[in-house]
């Protein structure tokens, strides 16, 4: 069994899959590999673990997008209203984002702290 994760940005559409299911047959929101350290960067535990990335790739993709208009800004001089007008709504999309990010990763792991409660 395969779950994919996606992110979406408006200018691309990543995706990522892994196991939902651990070598042990259950699911695990753990960063830790079987031997006990970190994973590594393309290694994915589990379905948790690869929604905390893509939510982390959409928020960095975003972040960057901001930064840019930003320095634009700044170091360009190009602070014109409509410029300021379309940073503005691209630092509310990051809010936006952020607290999305925040709610359904609290909300999946209450759900499988609850589940590995039942079990």
């Amino acid at each position: 069994m395969s779950n994919k994760i996606s992110s979406f940005s408006s200018n691309n559409f990543n995706t990522v899959s892994s196991s939902g299911v651990g070598s042990s047959g259950s699911l695990g929101a753990s960063s830790m590999s079987s031997s006990g350290a970190s994973a590594s960067p393309g290694e994915l535990n589990s379905w948790y673990e690869a929604m905390a990335r893509a939510w982390g790739s959409a928020l960095d993709s975003q972040a960057g997008r901001i930064a840019q208009m930003s320095s634009q800004v700044s170091e360009a001089g190009q602070d014109q209203p409509s410029t300021m007008t379309v940073l503005t709504a691209e630092s509310m999309r990051m809010q936006f984002m952020s607290q999305n990010a925040s709610t359904s990763m609290t909300s999946v792991g209450q759900a499988l702290e609850s589940l590995g409660r039942k079990q």
